[in-house]
């Protein structure tokens, strides 16, 4: 579990609906309060030796550091990267409603 209270994670995928599927079934299991969807994005990478240049989607989502490790399995799960993007970013400040909301909705027994 990481150090921080809440995390802004992202990852990306090769298409719009699994973007969707990535977002709507980990905020169904309470993995994450919310998950934002971008894209279509271009991204440039290294892979096995060359340089590629891919579509993708982005997805943000925001949750606890309690939930990081079962949101991270989540994203391995249904993800179709041999080596998927997956980074977690501190939320270091934020006003007391919205963490409040995003504790609750990440919390066990949490309802809409």
């Amino acid at each position: 579990m990481p150090d921080a209270a809440y995390l802004a994670v992202m990852t990306t995928t090769d298409s719009e609906e699994r973007a969707r599927l990535l977002a709507t079934t980990a905020i169904e299991r309470r993995l994450a309060a919310c998950a934002q969807i971008d894209g279509p994005v271009t991204s440039h990478y290294h892979w096995r030796g060359k340089v590629e240049c891919d579509t993708e989607w982005r997805v943000l989502y925001k949750t606890t550091g309690e939930r990081y490790a079962e949101l991270e399995a989540h994203i391995k799960g249904a993800q179709v990267y041999a080596t998927p993007e997956i980074i977690a970013t501190p939320i270091t400040a934020g006003s007391d409603e919205y963490l409040a909301w995003l504790r609750t909705e990440t919390g066990v027994g949490a309802r809409g």
